[in-house]
Parts: structure tokens; C-alpha cells; sequence
């Protein structure tokens, strides 16, 4: 718990504000997680809708830490669970509808889902979010791309509540989009988004789906427990994959936690590994490539949470 109310009889969660969603103290997150590892959160919040949400963040006590987490797909989090109060959009959040040349979709829909929808409907264009093994939230905040295309390119606009509960609208320009990041304030939790696309023939963009798919499953381990792509691409020629296989990383182990064999960007739980022994590895990845290239590598994968004997509210 928080070092405030270490020094109480109190849990956080008694002093979370009335709402229509679902409260957890003390939840379990590493079953949520592609990693299969970390530890609790303090609280989860589930909201109902995104009335609820604002409601809660407006009411909530300013000094307690918020943390979005989606399905976990790029995430890491630590053993020693996460501070504060987790927020888990769910069903209220996954609607997702086509009209025209558009889809519209909560920030909890799977990426796949959204390509799926906007297939059926005849509206191409979206085809590389079915690479993308996520939700709508993360590909906002990460500016999510895969096979050619990011999310920059096909978004329209962008909905979100910032802490204090206000409702926010962004257009495609006021996201501040670079490569895997996006400008908006990290206390906005990103709840809806409208894309575009063109029309085209449903079969045709099954097929291009389909090519995604095969290439997917060909060069990256899809069914292993991993975090997707570790490290953003550099500037310069040479991608992370290269620089990491370069430096004598393939396969290199910590643990059972591993650099993949098959995508060197990518790192597996063999299956006892830690959320530490993952980290560890991840560093010691950056610390031979940039032994051997003189290239700082940067995490894609988001980290939160603390060490498993760090105090709840320490600084990730």
C-alpha cells in the first residue's frame, strides 16, 4: 500500500469514491499480462462507462497514483506489484461500429477486432492493426503500427478523460504523433477513437489480412509468453533485431527469461521466469548492444510497478 497509509488501519480502497464499476483491492495482474508475471495492484478500477470513469477521477483524491493497463500486451509489470489505483477499461469501452468510410471503437476493442469489423464492412485501409496484438488505448498512446502504417495515418480523432475527470476531444494533429509515442498528457486515459479508411472489396482485404498473419506467425514467436517488440528501432539503417542478434543476444538466457531464437526483439517467459529476471535481461541486452554498436537501444515495452521488496508508491 501507499506510504501514507502504511501508517493506518486503512486499505486505499476505503477511501476510493462511490461509482457503478467494480473495485479490487489487492487484485492479481499477472494473469492479465502476455508475461504472465507482476505483482498485484493496490486497487483495480473497472469502470462502467465513461461517465463512470470521469466521475471517479474527478472524486478520487489527487495524490493517489492512476495507471491505465489494457490487455498487456507490451507490458512489464514488476513483482513488486503497482501503487495506487490500476484503471481496467472493460466491456463499456469495446463497442466498435462502421459507417462510411469510417470505424469507430472503444479504447478497450482489440486492434484485431477493429480490422475484423472494418473487413466486413468494406472499408480498407485499417488491415495493419490485425498485426497489432493489443487495444485501441494502447495504439493511441503508442502510436501502434506494424507492416507499413501507424495509427497516425488512419486516425481522425481521439477521445479521452485527463485525472481531474474532464472529457477531452483530440484530433489527428493535436496527438503530437512520433514514432511509437504520442504528445498527449500521460494523465489522459484514452477511452474512444474514429478512423478512416477507403472502401474496398471485403476479399480483397481479407487477403492483404490473411498475408499479415502468415508473415506474423512466420517470423515472431506468437504463442509464447513474451511482450511483443522489446526495443524501439533506432535511428540509422540497422533495426533493434539486427543490432541485438549482432551483439550475441539470440537465445541468451537469464533465468527463464529469454531472447527468442526466432525474433531477437522479442523476450519469453519460459516459463518460471520473473518480471526481474525479464528487466535484468532486457538491460543486459542494452548493455552489449551498446558494447558492440555504441547504440543506446530504448524500451517499447512499458515498465510499471516496483521491485517485489520495494515499498508500494516508490518511483518505477
Amino acid at each position: 500500500m501507499t506510504a501514507a497509509l502504511a501508517m493506518t488501519n486503512f486499505h486505499l480502497i476505503d477511501l476510493m469514491p462511490k461509482c457503478r464499476g467494480r473495485l479490487t483491492a489487492d487484485a492479481p495482474l499477472a494473469n492479465v499480462t502476455w508475461f504472465r508475471v507482476g505483482g498485484p495492484a493496490e486497487v483495480i478500477f473497472r469502470p462502467a462507462d465513461v461517465e463512470d470513469l470521469a466521475e471517479f477521477l474527478h472524486a478520487l483524491p489527487p495524490d493517489v497514483p492512476v495507471t491505465v493497463v489494457g490487455v498487456a500486451s507490451n507490458l512489464l509489470i514488476r513483482d513488486g506489484g503497482v501503487p495506487g489505483v490500476v484503471i481496467r477499461l472493460g466491456r463499456g469501452f469495446a463497442d466498435i461500429a462502421a459507417a462510411e468510410a469510417g470505424v469507430t471503437a472503444g479504447a478497450a476493442a482489440l486492434d484485431l477486432n477493429v480490422a475484423n469489423v472494418a473487413r466486413d464492412a468494406g472499408i480498407a485501409g485499417l488491415e495493419f492493426l490485425s498485426g497489432i496484438p493489443g487495444t485501441v488505448g494502447g495504439a493511441l498512446r503508442m502510436n501502434g503500427g506494424a507492416y507499413g502504417r501507424e495509427v497516425k495515418d488512419v486516425l481522425v480523432a481521439a477521445q479521452g478523460v485527463d485525472r481531474r475527470g474532464n472529457l477531452l476531444t483530440f484530433s489527428n494533429e493535436t496527438m503530437g504523433f512520433t514514432y511509437r509515442h504520442c504528445a498527449v498528457a500521460d494523465d489522459v486515459i484514452f477511452t474512444g477513437a474514429v478512423f478512416q479508411g477507403e472502401a474496398d472489396e471485403p476479399l480483397a482485404i481479407a487477403r492483404r489480412m490473411a498475408e499479415i498473419s502468415d508473415k506474423r506467425g512466420d517470423s515472431q514467436p506468437v504463442r509464447a509468453r513474451t511482450g511483443g517488440s522489446t526495443f524501439k528501432n533506432p535511428d540509422g539503417a540497422k533495426k533493434a533485431w539486427q543490432l541485438i542478434d549482432e551483439a550475441g543476444c539470440r537465445g541468451l538466457r537469464i533465468g527463464d527469461a529469454q531472447v527468442s531464437e526466432k525474433h531477437c526483439n522479442f523476450l519469453l517467459n519460459l516459463g518460471g521466469a520473473t518480471a526481474a529476471d525479464l528487466e535484468a535481461l532486457g538491460e543486459e541486452v542494452r548493455r552489449r548492444v551498446l558494447d558492440s554498436s555504441g547504440v543506446v537501444l530504448e524500451w517499447e515495452i512499458k515498465r510499471i510497478g516496483v521491485p517485489p521488496d520495494g515499498m508500494m508508491g516508490a518511483t518505477p
